[in-house]
């Protein structure tokens, strides 16, 4: 079973790149984009071999240069960002807002994280190279395999892997935060998982380039991909996004639903 697609309001006319001034900017932006990412890739895996023989699962080595990469990337694509607050320490995993695939490079470039994903993303082009090496989570939503990924989850949490959610279940316009789906957390409260266990809440606020639909960087219901992308990289401008990394929330003497409802109203505090 899939999550539905977000679909309200009127859908973002994609006006994509005119002109050989736009298409150079395309050039510009998406070539040393995309060298960086393949590099970043082929220099990966033997890192992550290495990095195995040391600590297993554990990531200590690829997680912060992970994090390098997509925010070389960024800076490849103009999109100016910045933090505020801290990641967490101890074990637990973030729920952040979803908005758009530009959240794979802006939250990764934030802190270290590992996507939990729905398992259609697996099978996306371009999209399904990075969830993989990046080492997402995918999940099907599927009950009768609940206790086996709850299972993993416990045992990804129990290495370290800061996994992060997104408890929308699909992406938005990026000006708005969507009610959070309280089984989601579930996952949280199982009885291996450690008693400090901790959520942190984080949101992306994206701001349009000037001039531009403030829901610019959204991407929803069923806007093409390459287009979106062309968009993204023709715009003469480009906005910025800050992360905001909230205070954690301890889990000990929460419900799945009190922590929905807690870590749901955070996230949005930043987008009112």
């Amino acid at each position: 079973m899939t999550e539905p697609t977000w679909r309200e309001g009127e859908p973002l006319a994609l006006s994509g790149p005119h002109g050989l001034r736009d298409w150079l900017r395309v050039a510009r932006r998406g070539i040393p984009t995309i060298l960086v990412l393949l590099i970043g890739v082929i220099l990966l895996l033997p890192l992550r071999g290495v990095e195995r023989l040391f600590y297993g699962i554990r990531r200590p080595w690829t997680g912060p240069y992970v994090q390098a990469v997509c925010s070389l990337s960024l800076m490849c694509i103009g999109l100016r960002w910045s933090r505020q607050g801290r990641p967490m320490r101890g074990p637990g995993a973030v729920v952040a807002n979803h908005s758009s695939w530009l959240d794979i490079l802006v939250m990764n470039a934030a802190m270290p994280v590992f996507f939990v994903s729905k398992a259609e993303v697996a099978n996306w082009p371009g999209i399904n190279v990075l969830t993989r090496v990046t080492n997402t989570h995918f999940v099907v939503r599927d009950p009768r395999l609940a206790r086996q990924q709850a299972a993993e989850f416990s045992a990804r949490v129990r290495a370290g892997h800061r996994l992060l959610f997104f408890p929308e279940g699909t992406s938005s316009d990026g000006q708005r935060v969507l009610p959070f789906k309280a089984t989601l957390f579930q996952g949280f409260l199982a009885d291996d998982l450690p008693q400090d266990l901790a959520i942190q809440p984080m949101t992306a606020i994206y701001r349009a380039p000037s001039g531009q639909d403030p829901r610019f960087y959204g991407w929803w219901a069923d806007m093409d991909l390459g287009s979106h992308l062309l968009n993204v990289l023709s715009v003469k401008h480009h906005g910025s996004v800050v992360v905001c990394l909230h205070d954690p929330l301890p889990i000990l003497g929460e419900t799945r639903k009190s922590l929905s409802s807690k870590a749901e109203v955070i996230v949005r505090s930043k987008l009112t």
